[in-house]
């Protein structure tokens, strides 16, 4: 007889495949392909195992894989929102907190909670793994944005300023890492990848 965690568990598994299917803005690099949220989320739970020493504060590095690999999966039901999107708000919490409740709920109690406390201290984004597990989901998109001729920056027409304003939270999260990504971002425009507005 299978216990009903299992059970719970198993329902919550076949549940989050359909992350696979929700598509990015942004594509691989150097590539045409768009990213699904579950290949984005792989990349950062990754890049927070390879670049963990690069955080200014001493992190607990499993809780940061933890955010960045449960922080999208409230987009199965509220959808990925552009971070550049002019229309619609990125931090559509309240669609994402009912995604969060509902999707997180397939677990027994115990694990839905954890999942939902973990997923509420990455939006909130005030403790150091929050700061951290943010600083690697602006820093990857750049890393593509700059592979692929400006990116999503050229195809949506995104300028200088707008970039930096959004990716300048990595700094939050290291210091190292935000001085790599803004010389990234000035050599953008230099290379005529990212617009100056009035240019």
């Amino acid at each position: 007889m299978h216990t009903a965690n299992l059970l719970q568990q198993v329902a919550f598994i076949k549940e989050i495949d359909k992350l696979k299917y929700i598509q990015r803005k942004t594509r691989l690099f150097n590539s045409d392909r768009q990213e699904n949220d579950a290949e984005h989320s792989w990349h950062l739970a990754m890049m927070t195992i390879v670049l963990a020493e690069h955080s200014d504060k001493l992190i607990d590095v499993l809780k940061v894989v933890k955010m960045v690999l449960i922080h999208d999966i409230v987009e199965i039901d509220a959808g990925d929102t552009f971070i550049y999107d002019s229309t619609k708000n990125h931090t559509n919490t309240e669609e994402e907190l009912l995604a969060a409740k509902r999707i997180f709920g397939l677990l027994p109690k115990e694990q839905a909670d954890e999942f939902i406390a973990v997923w509420e201290e990455f939006e909130a984004g005030e403790t150091d793994e929050a700061k951290f597990a943010k600083a690697m989901d602006r820093f990857e998109p750049l890393l593509q944005n700059t592979s692929n001729n400006g990116g999503t920056w050229a195809e949506f027409d995104v300028p200088y300023q707008k970039v930096y304003d959004k990716k300048k939270a990595i700094n939050q999260g290291s210091t190292s890492i935000w001085n790599y990504a803004e010389n990234l971002i000035n050599e953008s425009v230099e290379k005529g990848i990212l617009r100056k507005e009035g240019e």
